[in-house]
């Protein structure tokens, strides 16, 4: 088993603000030290001729052609808005002063 300290979690939970009780650090120094080992392990077995992967099956996305279509006339957008200056959309401002 790896050699991650309680010290070493605790720390880490200083670093991330996340506030752990002494059981907690206990509990996760024993998980850490067993993700560590596991990932050990597939090092060890992970040599140059094996290809990294990110997903074990190809993955491809299929896009249809982006063709423009009809489009809205700015008055067809503006039909339904409940406010609109004419040319565009009003809305209450969200950031800054409250109103």
């Amino acid at each position: 088993m790896s050699e991650i300290t309680t010290d070493q979690v605790a720390h880490l939970a200083h670093l991330a603000r996340i506030a752990l009780t002494p059981q907690e650090i206990e509990k996760l120094t024993g998980e850490l030290g067993t993700i560590v080992d596991s990932i050990a392990k597939v090092s060890q077995v992970a040599g140059e001729d094996v290809p990294a992967t990110s997903h074990p099956i190809p993955l491809s996305n299929v896009f249809r052609p982006d063709v423009p279509g009809e489009t809205l006339t700015t008055q067809e957008a503006l039909a339904g808005a409940p406010e609109h200056d004419g040319s565009r959309f009003k809305v209450s401002a969200i950031l800054g002063e409250e109103q």
